[in-house]
């Protein structure tokens, strides 16, 4: 008599079904990368999905909240700003600290519209993202009065005005598309110029006083 079909399932152990899920989460991670980088973090959950191939109910079991995506999603970003940040803290000359840190967080602005959103908006419930906001907002002030005192910042430089800069810079990135890098390169070059301290300097307007977590918003 012929051996009979198995009728069972293929064998799906533990390890398979961890690579699954290993699988599924690296997909949504890649297609929220994607879509923050195009579209900023107010992406819907349903379009990160679609993106990803995976149902709603599957990207919420990897990621129970909006902010857990987010968060997951901008980590090696996260890491690689707080990089720069203490590595300009450590350079012996303030004006290139400054110069350093300004290029690079409006260079990670022109290559990835969501980053700078995640990372200066407020998220209550991640404290590891409160600790890094914050330690970002100490260490540019150092900066900034560091290179005030060393002479080279304009005297009137406030550190709220990092903030109008950067505003100015997700304009400029925002509307000029294909042509973003090259437009932003271009206006912090003008901008760092206009910061510099010289002796016939001009009298500005007060500072606006903008807070880091403004830039949350901007599009």
């Amino acid at each position: 008599m012929p051996a009979q079909p198995s009728h069972n399932p293929p064998h799906t152990g533990p390890d398979t079904l961890r690579a699954d899920a290993r699988e599924n989460r690296d997909r949504i991670l890649r297609a929220a990368r994607e879509a923050y980088a195009l579209h900023g973090i107010d992406v819907p959950i349903s379009a990160i999905a679609r993106r990803a191939g995976v149902g709603v109910a599957t990207l919420y079991r990897r990621f129970p909240t909006r902010t857990s995506l987010i968060t997951e999603a901008f980590a090696e970003q996260l890491a690689e700003c707080a990089g720069v940040l203490d590595e300009a803290l450590e350079d012996p000359d303030p004006w290139r600290a400054f110069c350093s840190v300004f290029t690079e967080v409006s260079a990670m602005q022109a290559a990835d519209r969501g980053f700078t959103h995640a990372f200066l908006a407020r998220f209550p419930d991640e404290p590891s993202y409160a600790g890094e906001r914050d330690r970002a907002e100490e260490g540019l002030a150092l900066l900034v009065r560091r290179a005030k005192e060393a002479g080279a910042l304009r005297p009137d430089f406030d550190v709220s005005d990092v903030v109008l800069a950067l505003l100015a810079n997700s304009g400029v990135v925002n509307g000029a598309q294909a042509k973003s890098a090259e437009a932003s390169r271009r206006l912090v070059g003008y901008l760092l110029e206009s910061f510099r301290a010289r002796p016939d300097i001009g009298q500005l307007p007060p500072p606006a006083r903008l807070e880091l977590d403004r830039l949350g918003g901007a599009r």
